[in-house]
Parts: structure tokens; sequence; C-alpha cells
């Protein structure tokens, strides 16, 4: 933990931050839109069946022209029982009698119907075409749309366990760089994929740079930040990530057409791939990493951008490998991912942030994906949950520095599960209510993902961060994979899916009871570190109780 030392005489919070979170905040924030992509390039519009009667242009108007369009649908597609229009069925023939009838409906079983073998006509009010209009989505396809959003997740899984080794391995500036480029390349392709199944192998390798991007833009502003400041950082990037659902929520609303929009969220990461050069890679990781010489030439180059040219001068190898005799000696052990596993206290550790991240992810990713559940102004929906969040992870930063980490996850995590039960209950008429329990249920989950990272990052030590992260990622895109597969549900059941959504945290809050707290403890760069914290702990809490005593 010396390099904490190290890093107040460069400067734990200067211009250098300054400049790495402008470079790195704007990526995160383009990163979260690709995220959510789906919400509005895989939106499901109003539709019914495409009817010869109504539709086709050549049909002699002496046949129609006496009746108006409202009736030709009356005569050509059944009501369903809320006396709307079907969307999966049509009349075989049209019913000329239905016309003459007042006050009655007759359902579909009073007259022959089929499905829509001719296509389909979709409201183009709020989006000229999306993957769902484009591909015929709808129906008995409109499961393919969970199957899209679930593949970009799945990428994600995928490249957090591949990615976590590289960036251990190569470190965190070349990774990122390699994941900007491919997220570009495969971003701007689906934009122009000709079928679903090379839009959705698209999807899915952007989801696996994505996640790379995430993981490694995180870790180049977390591990120059000092240990007053980490929460503060994290909440930043976490901000950035509400910034961009917002801006997606704008983006969505001016380019109504999917191509566009996905072609508008892909091109700018080829600037953020050229300007990624100028990033500085973590001092922390070089040194760990048995890079010292580098470690030291960039610590001194901190030091002069943060205006401490006197400390950045007096900084040489000696006082580096002084302060850090334990972490280089340590460096020389190569470290595996089996150690999160291998060693008691890490696997604890380790299991225990799986499945906290699994469970906050399914709600999270549940209400995140499915806002046309909550009404149809999906473009002021996504803005509002991003100025929600925004809110609520500062409010999250004032909880963690106030009440610690695993109080303030508790609470988020119970009032998570409570707020989305309550609303599984209310009544779909009641469109206000469900908007407004839903905006506090994802205030919430933002909150406690935002207190859970910096919990996690406090807890993992910089030998094993990113693997560490890695298996982070994978639990949360497990989730993340599942929430929209779970929508699949309501053939069962309507509620099912948001019953399992409210039920997921509250187990979580209880575990999170289990993880040791680290309010204003720095950042463990050893497994010896992780150890030593059991053990200072356990010293800890003996002398605290005798000290009582003995004052009593």
């Amino acid at each position: 933990m010396a390099f904490e030392e190290l890093l107040e005489q460069v400067g734990g919070l200067g211009k250098f931050q300054t400049l790495q979170a402008v470079a790195i905040l704007p990526i995160l924030m383009i990163i979260m839109s690709h995220l959510l992509l789906e919400n509005f390039t895989a939106a499901i519009p109003d539709h019914r069946c495409w009817v010869h009667i109504l539709d086709n242009d050549t049909v002699s108007t002496n046949t129609t022209e006496s009746f108006s369009p409202d009736a030709l649908l009356r005569i050509s597609i059944p009501l369903d029982s809320n006396l709307k229009p079907e969307k999966c069925q049509r009349f075989i023939h049209p019913q000329w009698q239905l016309l003459q009838v007042n006050g009655t409906f007759p359902n579909r079983n009073e007259a022959g119907t089929e499905p829509c073998v001719d296509g389909w006509v979709y409201d183009q009010t709020f989006f000229s075409s999306t993957i769902v209009t484009e591909w015929k989505l709808v129906c008995d396809y409109q499961s393919y749309k969970s199957v899209a959003q679930s593949l970009f997740m799945a990428g994600m899984l995928v490249g957090g366990f591949i990615y976590g080794h590289l960036s251990d391995r190569f470190g965190r500036k070349l990774v990122l760089k390699w994941s900007l480029l491919q997220l570009s390349v495969w971003g701007t392709c689906a934009a122009f994929a000709p079928t679903f199944l090379i839009y959705g192998s698209l999807r899915f390798l952007s989801g696996c740079s994505a996640v790379s991007i995430m993981t490694n833009g995180g870790l180049l502003l977390l591990e120059w930040a000092s240990s007053r400041s980490k929460a503060f950082m994290i909440t930043l990037i976490f901000c950035a990530f509400s910034a961009g659902q917002m801006a997606l929520g704008g983006l969505a609303f001016v380019f109504r057409e999917w191509r566009t929009l996905q072609l508008v969220l892909s091109v700018p990461l080829f600037v953020f791939f050229l300007s990624s050069r100028w990033l500085v890679e973590s001092a922390r990781w070089l040194i760990i990493a048995n890079k010292p010489d580098r470690g030291l030439k960039t610590l001194q180059r901190v030091a002069c951008i943060n205006g401490m040219k006197n400390a950045g001068e007096a900084l040489n190898m000696e006082v580096l490998r002084s302060a850090m005799q334990e972490e280089l000696e340590a460096a020389k052990k190569t470290p595996s991912g089996f150690d999160l596993f291998r060693i008691p206290n890490m696997r604890k550790r380790t299991l225990l942030l799986f499945f906290i991240r699994f469970a906050n992810t399914i709600p999270f990713y549940g209400l995140m994906v499915n806002l046309q559940h909550f009404g149809r102004n999906i473009f002021l929906l996504q803005v509002i949950f991003g100025a929600l969040t925004t809110l609520a992870r500062c409010l999250a930063l004032w909880a963690l520095n106030y009440t610690g980490r695993r109080l303030t996850q508790t609470f988020n995590l119970f009032l998570l599960g409570l707020f989305i039960l309550t609303n599984t209950f209310v009544p779909p008429e009641m469109q206000t209510l469900r908007m407004t329990l839903a905006c506090v249920g994802m205030s919430l989950s933002a909150s406690a993902s935002t207190s859970f990272a910096v919990h996690l990052l406090e807890l993992l030590p910089t030998v094993l961060r990113a693997r560490a992260l890695a298996v982070d990622t994978m639990a949360a895109r497990s989730g993340s994979t599942l929430a929209p597969l779970l929508m699949m549900l309501v053939v069962f059941h309507p509620t099912l899916p948001w019953i399992i959504y409210g039920v997921t945290p509250m187990p979580a809050g209880l575990l999170v009871l289990l993880l040791p707290e680290t309010k204003n403890q720095p950042l463990p760069d050893t497994i010896q570190d992780v150890e030593k914290c059991k053990k200072i702990s356990s010293k800890g809490n003996v002398s605290n109780s005798y000290m009582k005593v003995t004052k009593f």
C-alpha cells in the first residue's frame, strides 16, 4: 500500500487527474449509449397485419371509396380483449356485416382469422425504422428482440473474462486502445448489417470490446486517485454513464432511423481511438507488473503536470524501491486468476462480490431495457432515468462518506426490491404512478451500483484487480444477459419477470454485511495486503473491545 505515499507526493487529485478524466469520461458516456442502444434501435412500434383491401395501393377505389379507413380496419382486423385491433391476427375475409353492428364487438372466434401472412403495417410516429420493422421481429418472432439485447450482454460477459486477463498482463492503456479500435469497427459495420444474424454477431463482438473499455477506462482513472478521492472518482465515472443515458435519449429523438443512430454512436469512437495515445498508463500497474523504470518516469511526469516539479525531481529509483519493497518482491511472482479462489480470504470476497453484483444487475437492466413497459415516450423516459441516476449517484457519494460502504448498499438494495415489487401490482392504467415507482427504483439501483463499485475496488488488490473485475464483469453480464430473457416468462404470467426483478436484490443486501468495511482505507496492492487487512481487522476488534471494557 506504499504507492499511496508516492501518489500523495506527485499529487493524488490535481491537474493530471482532471485531464485524464476529461479524456476518458466522454468515452464512457458513449459506451453506455451503446449498451442501451436496443431501447431505440429495437423498439417495437404499434403494428397490425397488412390487409389487401386497406393497404394495397392498386386496389380499385370504386369498392372502397365510400368507406373510411376506420371502417375498413374494422372489417379487416378483429379486436382484442381491450377492444383494440389485434396485432397478430386478421380476418380471412372482410366482415362487411360488422359495419351494421352498433354497440357490440364480436371477437375473432365468431369469424375465421389467420396470422399476418402478408406482413405488418407499422406506426411510424416515433421511429421511421428499427431492427424490429426491418426484419419483422414481431408476434411469433418478438423474442428475437430480447435475443438481440442479450447478445450484446453475452459479448460483455465473454469480453470481460478475456480482456481482464490481457489488461493485467499488457497494461490498461494498450488494451483500452485496442478495444476502442475494435468497437468503432464493429459498431460501424453493424449499421450496414444486411441480416439479423450478422447484426447479432456484430453486437456480440461490440459487447466484448465495450466491457474492456469500461473496465480499463475506469482503472486508468481509479489507479491514479488517492484514497480520499476514490469514491469521488467512481461517482464521476457513474455520472458519465448517466450522462450517456441522457445523451442517448436526445440522439434517438433526433435520429429516428436505426442505422443512422447506430452510425452516429460508432464513428466518434475512431476519434477517441486516435486521442487515446495521450492517456497515461497506470504507474501502480507498472510497478506491480515489475516495470519500475517506466513506473518511475510516469510518476515524475505526473508530478510535473500537477505542478510538483520538486517532488518529481526528488523521486528516484532508490526512493521508489524503498517505499515499495514488498510490492516489488511480490511482483517477481506471477499472479494467477486462480489466486482469487485459492486463498481463503480472497475466495470469500470474490464469491460474495460475484453474487451481490449479479443480484443488483438483474433489476437494473430489467428496468433499463424495458422502457416501453412504463410509457410511450421512451425518449423522455431515457432522459429522466439518466438525470435521476446522476442525482442518485451524487447522493450515494454523500452516503458512502458518512455511513460507510456496507450500510449504504444494504439500504439501497432492500428499498430497490420493495419498490419493484410494489410497482408489479399497480394496474397498467395508472401510468403516472408506475413511472414514478420505476424512476425511484432506477435511482436506488444506480445508487446501489455506485456504492458497490467503490466497495469492490477497495476490496481487491492491484495485482489481481483487472482479473477480479473480469470475474465481476462475468457476474454483471450474467445478470444483464438474463434480465431481457426473463421477459419471455410473461407467457406464463405477466408479472412473473417483475417479481423476480424485485426479489433478487434483497438477499444480496444481507450478504453485503459479511464483507469488511473499507471506508477511508487505502487500496490494497498485493494479495499479502488483503491478508494483512484481515489480521489487522481482527486485532483491531480485540483492541477496541478491550478498551471499551476497561473504560467502563
